[in-house]
């Protein structure tokens, strides 16, 4: 009977019945097939009003629709540009900052793609870059801000695996400051072996663009410092950006006109509310692996092939880059309840875990034949999957490199966080 609604699951998910309705369905039947009262479900859906931190899925969201529907990419891309564009590489080496910082504050890598892949994309063309390394740019800094407050995928696996989000902020800090600096290596390098011509440095140009993004170049140092300072919590500091974006963006820039404030909220809220109800579903079958004991019997099989932390970690990491291939909300809501036991049976640092599971994530997107980033970025350019496969494998390589060594090295991903003793 279980083959059997396995096989009925996987040909509904095929068919493109809504994972939250398949969790839910799937929840109710194995709390009915034990003996349980199937409200189980509904008072595990209830717990959802017991999660604080919460309240910082919806207002960062909201933050980043505003910031993403506003004239914030185009002012990002000419402040970077005007501030290194003139080193090796600089015009790449912006472009990588400044998707990881848009795509931090959005918590979307297919808005990145969208919204600053056709500013920057263009403009690597034409200082020179060959088109392979910019498009495989593009595609890859599409997910690369995933691993900075305050990015949505943080919060919610932070909520999912019950940990604290301000240590989650910090530990993934460490990998996305690493994985920013080689691969802006890498285009200095790619830039230097190509002649590509530097922008002259202008006070006069940097000025200016410093000028048009004087209001949101505070954003990231309010937001991160506050919270690594301790000054403010992670929903506290949703609160204070989601303030400060509005007033910016509508009421000094007037990018967004108060009565298109409405459907700016609506489209938002339409994420926030697949978010919630597939995590509300989601809650009650792990109630039911949890009373089913699954993580135990998964980690006596793994037990008996595989005995060292290590060993289950390059496991876990080859698991990972295929689940995250897929939508990644559902990946973070299904999986984590699974693995974080186990993992503590390992004795694996659940900060640390956290950090992998997000830079997988982050990797999964662009991994063939299924990441997210090759399907976004060949319709959004115009180019075939297979030329995306390509352009995309050096910069895979190199973040598959930095999967290893955070991997074996926790203390990438544990030192800032022990270091500002985070609670």
């Amino acid at each position: 009977m279980t083959y059997l609604i396995s096989a009925v699951a996987l040909a509904l998910a095929a068919a493109g019945t809504p994972i939250f309705a398949l969790i839910g369905g799937l929840s109710l039947w194995l709390f009915h097939n034990s003996g349980t009262d199937i409200s189980a479900v509904i008072i595990a859906l209830n717990r959802l009003a017991e999660m604080p931190s919460l309240i910082a899925v919806p207002l960062f969201t909201f933050a980043g629709y505003v910031l993403a529907e506003s004239k914030a990419p185009q002012r990002l891309v000419d402040l970077a540009e005007a501030t290194i564009g003139w080193m090796p590489g600089g015009v790449a080496v912006g472009g990588l900052f400044a998707c990881a910082l848009f795509t931090a504050f959005t918590g979307a890598s297919g808005v990145t793609i969208i919204a600053l892949g056709g500013l920057i994309y263009p403009l690597l063309r034409k200082q020179g870059y060959p088109e392979s390394f910019s498009l495989g740019l593009v595609t890859t800094t599409g997910s690369l801000g995933l691993l900075f407050p305050p990015s949505l995928p943080i919060i919610l696996y932070a909520l999912v695996g019950k940990i604290s989000v301000d240590k989650l902020f910090a530990a993934a800090s460490g990998p996305g400051i690493i994985l920013l600096f080689i691969l802006a290596v890498y285009a200095v390098i790619i830039g230097v072996k190509n002649n590509v011509p530097r922008i002259p440095f202008s006070w006069t140009a940097l000025g200016r663009a410093a000028r048009a993004a004087i209001w949101e170049i505070p954003l990231p140092f309010v937001i991160i410092g506050g919270i690594y300072s301790g000054q403010f919590t992670a929903s506290e500091a949703a609160a204070v950006m989601s303030f400060y974006v509005l007033i910016a963006e509508v009421f000094i820039y007037k990018d967004l006109k108060i009565t298109e404030l409405p459907g700016t909220m609506g489209r938002s809220m339409i994420l926030v509310g697949a978010i919630l109800i597939v995590l509300g579903t989601a809650l009650g079958l792990t109630d039911y692996m949890i009373d089913a004991e699954i993580p135990n019997q998964l980690f006596a099989l793994l037990k008996a092939h595989i005995s060292s932390p290590w060993g289950f970690l390059a496991l876990l990491n080859v698991v990972l880059l295929v689940v995250n291939m897929v939508e990644i909300f559902s990946a973070i809501i299904i999986v984590v309840p699974i693995i974080v036991p186990v993992a503590l049976k390992y004795q694996i640092d659940p900060i640390h875990l956290g950090a992998l599971f997000l830079l997988n994530l982050e990797i999964g997107y662009m991994t063939p034949p299924m990441g997210l980033n090759l399907f976004l970025s060949s319709r959004r350019f115009e180019k075939p999957l297979p030329q995306l496969y390509r352009a995309t494998l050096p910069f895979w390589l190199i973040l598959v490199a930095a999967l290893i060594l955070v991997t074996y090295c926790p203390a990438i991903s544990l030192w800032l966080p022990n270091h500002l003793r985070i609670q």
